[in-house]
């Protein structure tokens, strides 16, 4: 076994387990953001988001989503920070999300990049690109119920606020 969080997940490889289930695992990472900072993981190797198998996706969003809420209660945090990289600066070829937990003033600032803001018409014309592709996604294909195409609820929608702080 090459990949190191599917050791992990099989418990050959040692490491300080949060969260087991049938499909997921929670362990810390060795070099966390903030203590605490914890990895969810599917066991079955999944590399990215995106390959992640239908029924994976509630038990690994319900197992990072666990982790999240026990930050507070298990380590006095006020919140957390939840994210995942696809391949561009993923550490370890395996889908992992990373729950680390935040406390006002612990010195993390929004995102650890910087941020640019769109010219002009920019923000319709990359939004109306993401929309024409995923509403191919949501297209039924052969065999699929046209009621339910798998697509996500409310997408497409424009919301008119150019000065959002997102």
């Amino acid at each position: 076994m090459d990949c190191l969080f599917c050791r992990i997940a099989a418990g050959i490889e040692p490491a300080h387990v949060v969260l087991e289930t049938g499909d997921v695992v929670g362990f810390l990472d060795t070099r966390p953001v903030f203590k605490g900072h914890t990895l969810v993981v599917p066991r079955r190797h999944v590399v990215t988001l995106p390959d992640l198998p239908d029924e994976l996706l509630a038990p690994f969003l319900g197992a990072t989503r666990a982790v999240a809420a026990a930050m507070t209660s298990a380590l006095g945090a006020q919140g957390s920070f939840v994210a995942m990289n696809n391949v561009v600066s993923q550490s370890v070829a395996h889908l992992h999300a990373h729950v680390v937990p935040r406390t006002r003033g612990d010195g993390l600032r929004g995102f650890f990049w910087p941020r640019s803001r769109y010219d002009d018409d920019e923000a319709h014309e990359y939004a109306d690109r993401l929309r024409r592709v995923l509403d191919r996604a949501d297209e039924p294909t052969a065999g699929q119920d046209a009621a339910h195409p798998g697509g996500a609820a409310g997408r497409g929608r424009i919301l008119d606020t150019p000065d959002a702080p997102w």
